[in-house]
């Protein structure tokens, strides 16, 4: 298992104001950082009780350097977060870990440009360059991977998993949906992860799935795909409402956690490799653990 949506949850559960979403910036401060630390707490204590593994997700989502211009850190600040970040999942390991309940820490990369419609296109090699730099820092941690979270088209997939390799770590790509089941680019999530491997000689350690609903995306896995071995994670949004939907929301549609669970049950029919589950917006420990006990039973 790994986390639920944090911004989210930290943001309508717990009232903080994360400057353009950045959940990172919560560790500039004392009572940020143990908001940060209670709320992984949560989950590993559920990946106990589980006697599942914990992908522990770095909340670095906004830790690169265009979202560090915005935010208006410095080179050497935002190197410093990202560091901090894995320092913080690597004390919740040390205390939480358990032979039936392996934790791996893995550095969480978001999109250069907007989650849900990206303002500029990189080229691969453009994207590799740029994501490098936070890429280059976890490398120098515990950080045992990375995650690029939300990615909207495959060129910039393409470079970050060329960044992972040139630092030596696994990187897993997840892409999110629109509500017909493609990229925010308007390419089938099949042909992306075609490119991406195409581009990479299958560089990604596997592929994922988030920031959308189950209902949005059921329907291009019924059909079987050589890509579709390639999935392995899934990190389902609580709503089904559209991204652009959800960007104008200003309250929280958590959804049905048994629903969602359910849904999860009936995904693994057709993605047979799926080990990795998760949330992502509107989510929180409920569906996690929902989700976890109908994988589980």
């Amino acid at each position: 298992m790994t986390d639920g949506g944090i911004e989210t949850t930290l943001i309508f559960h717990e009232g903080f104001e994360l400057p353009e979403f950045a959940a990172v910036d919560l560790l500039r401060s004392e009572e940020g950082t143990e908001a940060l630390r209670s709320y992984y707490a949560r989950y590993a204590e559920l990946a106990g009780d589980l006697g599942i593994g914990f992908v522990l997700e770095s909340p670095t989502w906004r830790a690169s350097p265009a979202w560090a211009a915005r935010l208006g850190y410095s080179a050497r600040e935002l190197d410093r977060l990202n560091r901090t970040a894995i320092a913080l999942l690597e004390e919740i390991r040390d205390r939480y870990e358990r032979p039936r309940s392996p934790f791996v820490i893995s550095g969480c990369v978001g999109p250069q440009g907007d989650g849900y419609a990206p303002e500029e296109v990189l080229s691969a090699d453009a994207a590799e360059s740029y994501h490098h730099t936070q890429i280059s820092t976890f490398a120098e941690t515990s950080a045992d991977m990375v995650t690029a979270i939300t990615m909207t088209y495959a060129a910039e997939a393409v470079g970050i998993v060329r960044a992972a390799s040139r630092e030596g770590l696994p990187a897993a790509i997840s892409f999110t949906l629109e509500t017909d089941g493609r990229l925010p680019s308007g390419q089938p999530l099949g042909e992306a992860i075609d490119q991406v491997d195409e581009e990479t000689q299958q560089g990604a350690a596997y592929f994922m799935i988030n920031c959308a609903h189950p209902t949005h995306f059921e329907h291009i896995i019924e059909r079987e795909a050589p890509w579709l071995a390639r999935v392995r994670g899934v990190r389902a949004n609580a709503s089904t409402k559209s991204h652009a939907e959800l960007d104008e929301a200003t309250t929280l549609d958590d959804g049905d956690p048994e629903d969602l669970a359910r849904r999860h049950g009936q995904l693994r029919a057709s993605l047979a490799n799926l080990n990795v589950v998760g949330g992502c917006c509107g989510t929180d420990h409920r569906h996690v653990e929902a989700i976890c006990r109908t994988l589980l039973s």
